[in-house]
């Protein structure tokens, strides 16, 4: 069984930065891929980043490019998400989500919701 838990959400202001963790994803092998994803009130929950565990392979929306970084931290086993220069649009409630990512992960289909089973209960995060 596996069970995703997030942690370091918190309220920031505008260009701080700030590190989301997400723990439970060490059990996972290397065919599987871990993702970041957020939603906000009425929006749909949108991908953020993610990571291939085979070759460590990552994607970012366009939104969040260059001033987040999704990694894995073999030392804490979490799979985490460094992110600089906050803007008030970041806030949002983020998730750790992962998926057997063999065949479909890709440039286009990296945040296709649909494929990704486990998933965590999300971390607050709000920038003002």
């Amino acid at each position: 069984h596996v069970q995703l838990v997030e942690s370091g959400g918190r309220s920031v202001h505008a260009g701080d930065s700030l590190t989301l963790s997400c723990f439970g994803v060490e059990s996972l092998n290397t065919d599987y891929s871990l993702s970041w994803f957020r939603q906000t009130p009425g929006k749909e929950r949108e991908g953020v980043a993610a990571l291939y565990r085979g070759n460590g392979i990552t994607y970012y929306s366009d939104s969040v490019k260059g001033r987040f970084t999704i990694s894995q931290n073999r030392a804490k086993g979490t799979l985490d998400l460094q992110m600089n220069s906050l803007k008030p649009e970041d806030t949002a409630t983020y998730y750790c989500a992962a998926a057997l990512g063999v065949g479909w992960f890709g440039p286009t289909t990296w945040d296709s919701k649909a494929r990704y089973y486990y998933w965590g209960q999300g971390t607050q995060v709000t920038v003002s």
